[in-house]
């Protein structure tokens, strides 16, 4: 092995480990290793850039924008509500759903479309007397299903179609993983028919109170005569400050009022307030206030008319992500309060102003009926339990016929998949389905950058010869058992990997030693790409393994081993079918 093989397998290896770490975001880990092939001449200034020129990258941003369009226009909304209507009962749903959902994930972004029917789910699910944990596991897994049906599905896929072109294979069509897609689907499908709905947990909805377990931290105080705090305001009296606890309510003093900052305090005021315990009690003691020792805590003791308490789930692509409460001075900023968290099931309701949020946190959110329309409309959450309101619909027509404009000239041969896709985006514009502003805003740059940012380690690894020592390892291993045998592990290996970190860069880096890997034993290396794209875009067993399972962990109240019981049955099963079939629908042969 060269130095240079070294040089880069160490980057590969390191470049995984901070992957699987989580202790850098994903894009940053991406610059991170492109920063490391270019300072050791690994990789030329033109080869470590032509990620950013790369049409997988580019197709995959302006895919972004034509999602956008769909749901500023409201149409994967209408969509919704058409679900909802023809889901009777459990059967019914799951069929519904997962039919849906699929169709829709193979033509559009599948987070972007989970995101839409996230709350659209759960109100079937509360209308039917459903347990929303019933349906959300599916609804994730058949948006995986759909997102392996089309060229445009995924961008897993464009990227493995990518990277075959440009090692002389060619890239791949439209529609060319559609009977795969489909086969899968329909094994998906009938996996939660008859078996998978019976592992799927049945958790009924507590109130939210509960779900966060706010009794402990959310009390009644009385302001005795002799307090400092008579005759003062509560901001005023600086208690949020020196206390680190927020006032809530001031109670029996004609219409309470939220977070009343400027309500002066008098003898015999009540107040509600949340705080650690530790807080609480030397609360009450400097401020010479009575604690309500039976004060039991209900939803309706933090609502009123106006009053609501939802919850909303940190959007992919949002901009809280990476930031504190503090940081983005959300009280103010949103003009609403948040009251508790959940990630990954687990409650937050300690120092929640220095939580940094990330993809799929849940909050519990307290604030007045019109801010909580004002959080709808906004691209960083997804609320709860709430029905979008009616959007652009005169315009659902215009921006369907441009998404099926960008798939037909695609799928028939006229253009490539690149130059429809940023037609598509032209014409949104143009046709003021879209802003520009709102075109760029709808872009995950974090995805974008990641992408640019991992292709050189692939070009790297081919370059330097690293892609072709590991293929001679694997090779040696089950090399003398067939191709059929290889394909088996290549997929059982992306598998694996895409369930600990992100399932483009999975794809990326497996993808130059399954090509070696073909080369060496003669093969076209072409059903080997497949068994890659297939694999990282179908995480099923962990809540971490897709973006979508780890939307739908804090809205289902699931546990870990909930993706496991049904993850890890269909992800064999998926497996089994994919070793049967891809061999019979990609030959070996080269040029077969």
């Amino acid at each position: 092995m060269t130095i240079e093989a070294i040089m880069v397998l160490a980057i590969l290896v390191g470049t995984v480990v901070l992957f699987v770490s989580e202790k850098y975001p994903i894009d940053i880990v991406a610059i991170l290793s492109l920063g490391a092939l270019l300072a050791f001449g690994l990789v030329t200034p033109q080869e470590g850039f032509s990620g950013f020129s790369n049409p997988a990258t580019i197709t995959v941003a302006a895919m972004f924008v034509l999602s956008a369009g769909l749901q500023k226009t409201g149409a994967t909304a209408e969509v919704g509500r058409l679900m909802i209507r023809f889901s009777q009962n459990h059967f019914m749903a799951l069929v519904v759903v997962m039919v849906t959902i699929t169709v829709l994930s193979a033509f559009i972004n599948n987070t972007a479309a989970v995101a839409v029917f996230i709350p659209l789910v759960t109100i079937l699910a509360k209308r039917r007397k459903i347990s929303a944990s019933k349906l959300l596991i599916p609804l994730s897994y058949a948006s995986q299903f759909g997102g392996v049906c089309t060229l445009i599905g995924t961008s897993t896929n464009l990227l493995v179609s990518s990277i075959s072109e440009q090692a002389g294979y060619g890239g791949f069509s439209m529609f060319e993983f559609s009977r795969m897609g489909l086969i899968l689907f329909a094994a998906g499908a009938g996996f939660f028919l008859l078996i998978g709905r019976w592992l799927l947990p049945d958790r009924r909805v507590r109130t939210l109170t509960s779900t966060y377990q706010l009794g402990e931290y959310v009390t009644e105080m009385r302001v005795r005569n002799n307090s400092p705090l008579v005759g003062r305001t509560v901001l005023e009296s600086k208690l949020g400050e020196d206390y680190d606890i927020t006032v809530l309510r001031i109670l029996h003093i004609g219409e309470p009022g939220w977070a009343p900052l400027r309500q002066v305090l008098e003898k015999d005021h009540v107040l509600l307030v949340r705080g650690e315990i530790g807080e609480l009690m030397r609360l009450r003691d400097s401020m010479r206030l009575d604690l309500n020792v039976n004060f039991e805590l209900r939803d309706e003791t933090l609502q009123t008319e106006d009053l609501r308490l939802v919850q909303a789930l940190v959007a992919p692509g949002s901009e809280l992500i990476g930031h504190t409460l503090k940081q983005l001075d959300f009280r103010n900023r949103y003009k609403a309060l948040v009251l508790a968290m959940q990630r990954r099931g687990e409650t937050i309701n300690e120092k929640l102003s220095s939580v940094v949020l990330g993809l799929g946190d849940t909050m519990l959110i307290q604030a007045h009926e019109s801010q909580i329309g004002a959080l709808h409309s906004n691209k960083d959450f997804i609320v709860l339990d709430e029905l979008p309101g009616p959007k652009l619909r005169h315009r659902t027509p215009l921006v369907l016929g441009i998404l099926v404009a960008v798939v037909g000239l695609a799928a028939f041969d006229i253009l490539p998949i690149v130059v429809t896709a940023l037609l598509g985006c032209l014409a949104m514009i143009f046709t003021r389905c879209l802003r520009l502003e709102e075109a760029y805003a709808a872009i995950n740059w974090q995805v974008i950058f990641l992408l640019a940012g991992i292709l050189p380690l692939g070009i790297a690894m081919q370059k330097t010869g690293t892609a072709e020592v590991l293929a001679e390892r694997a090779v040696g291993l089950v090399g003398g058992l067939g191709p059929v045998a290889v394909l088996a592990v290549i997929y059982l290996m992306t598998a694996l990997i895409t369930e600990t970190m992100s399932n483009a860069a999975a794809a990326v880096l497996l993808a130059p030693i399954a090509i070696s890997t073909a080369e060496q034993i003669g093969v076209d290396p072409r059903p080997f790409l497949m068994a890659i794209t297939f694999a990282a875009s179908t995480g099923f067993s962990t809540p971490v393994g897709y973006q979508t399972n780890t939307m739908i962990y804090n809205p289902g109240g699931y546990k870990y081993t909930d993706f496991l019981r049904t993850g890890v049955p269909l992800n064999i099963l998926f497996w089994i079918l994919s070793v049967i079939f891809i061999p019979l629908l990609w030959s070996f042969d080269l040029g077969g």
